[in-house]
């Protein structure tokens, strides 16, 4: 089960996504993330990519968010999403769109979109395979100011290449790295 941990929907319980391929970030960690950008997420808009469950982007809906972009490739996960905005009555100030992670970038690209934080939990293997901070970087999507807070395993040996990492969040199995623009 997935709840919603604190603010405007706290408590509301959100439908999982019945695939695999879709691992929710655990609550301690999500208490730690949020616990951290508190202050940044009240009126920051957001880009939550690789969102499965929308779980992220709804906690900062709660928190005070003032727009969540939701990317989702999965169809059944993007459902989900629809649902668990529906269920929380959120989905004024959220946006999903069903699209490889990439070519959703290139698009809000397009659209001049920004953002102040950038939420990235994408299948451990495509950070290297489809780099999404490179697309991310190329199309200026994130604010001067923004954050990226990428999860990858612990143990995963990865390079984040266009951005600093400005802190980690270790619990578990779990790293979240703080990414910045470079100085």
């Amino acid at each position: 089960m997935i709840k919603v941990i604190r603010g405007l929907y706290k408590g509301k319980r959100l439908r999982r996504v019945p695939d695999p391929r879709v691992r929710p970030m655990p609550d301690k960690l999500k208490e730690a993330l949020f616990h951290v950008l508190d202050a940044e997420v009240r009126g920051a808009v957001i880009l939550d990519g690789f969102a499965g469950t929308g779980s992220l982007g709804i906690e900062a809906l709660s928190r005070g968010a003032e727009r969540v972009v939701f990317v989702e490739e999965l169809g059944l996960a993007a459902r989900t999403i629809s649902h668990n905005l529906a269920r929380c009555g959120a989905e004024d100030r959220a946006a999903v769109m069903q699209r490889e992670f990439n070519r959703a970038v290139i698009q809000l690209g397009k659209e001049k979109a920004l953002f102040d934080l950038i939420f990235l939990d994408p299948p451990y293997r495509l950070l290297e395979e489809r780099n999404p901070l490179k697309v991310i970087k190329k199309r200026e999507i994130l604010k001067p100011r923004g954050r990226i807070l990428l999860r990858r395993h612990r143990k995963t040996k990865f390079e984040p290449k266009f951005f600093t990492v400005q802190r980690d969040l270790t619990l578990g199995d779990d790293t979240v790295l703080f990414l910045g623009h470079p100085k």
